[in-house]
């Protein structure tokens, strides 16, 4: 079944999101730079997840269909952002999973309402950006961007070449931001939602490191190292399927804390 697509009027933008399955609602965060679509590239349909949830999956603010008025863009306010659309549609708690930037999204979310958060799922996700990531992002200037790239990223985001600067605006800025990503593992401790983390050993942007401290400073944490692993390792042909069988035991309780 396709999913429906709708989008609602909140905290200043028009914040689109799709909508599919059935059962208790599991919300699906996309990177930064992605949108909503990148689920269903990397899962092979979204219906994966479907058959025993009720899907929701936005657009962050200025991804994807969502706007972002200002060009601002905080993983803090992203946070409010999916409460808000919870709120909208009714929803008090929720499972969640989110991929690097989404991921980033939930933290927020896990510390600002724990009680919202049931259960989450972080992959590529980290606590604060490191020296390594803040200059890769310094590199993401429109110039350095191949023709591809273009191509790529106007099939994902629906608002024109000026949402596309400003996205990768925001991305370079992100290399002079240290509050807004700044977790310690004090805070972090504070996380009552069992958590898996996703990580792979060869990550560019965040070391494996800071997935091993993540995992020793939230309470009811697991980890998952992929071998081999980059920056969003789900796109590594055949693991979809090792993931979603992963995540699907996790979400559902199997797991007991040791």
């Amino acid at each position: 079944m396709a999913p429906e697509k709708h989008t609602v009027s909140l905290n200043g933008i028009q914040l689109h999101y799709q909508r599919t399955g059935h059962g208790e609602p599991l919300v699906l965060l996309h990177g930064f730079l992605g949108s909503g679509d990148t689920w269903s590239a990397i899962l092979g349909g979204l219906d994966r997840f479907g058959q025993s949830y009720d899907l929701i999956v936005p657009d962050l603010r200025g991804h994807g269909g969502s706007t972002n008025p200002t060009g601002v863009f905080t993983m803090r306010q992203s946070a409010l952002d999916i409460f808000a659309l919870l709120d909208e549609l009714g929803i008090g708690r929720v499972r969640a999973i989110g991929m690097s930037g989404g991921g980033m999204t939930l933290l927020h979310m896990a510390t600002q309402q724990p009680d919202r958060v049931q259960a989450m799922g972080l992959i590529s996700a980290t606590s604060h950006f490191p020296a390594q990531a803040r200059t890769l992002m310094r590199g993401t200037t429109e110039e350095s961007q191949t023709e591809e790239m273009w191509t790529m990223m106007r099939g994902v985001h629906r608002h024109g070449d000026d949402q596309i600067r400003a996205l990768w605006r925001v991305a370079r800025g992100f290399a002079d931001s240290h509050d807004d990503m700044a977790f310690t593992a004090k805070t972090l401790a504070t996380i009552t939602a069992p958590t898996l983390i996703v990580h792979g050993d060869r990550d560019p942007f965040f070391p494996v490191d800071i997935a091993v401290s993540m995992h020793h400073a939230i309470p009811r944490s697991w980890l998952w190292v992929v071998p081999n692993g980059g920056h969003l390792s789900l796109v590594a042909e055949g693991l979809s399927d090792q993931f979603v069988a992963t995540a699907t035991a996790f979400l559902r309780g199997d797991w007991a804390a040791s």
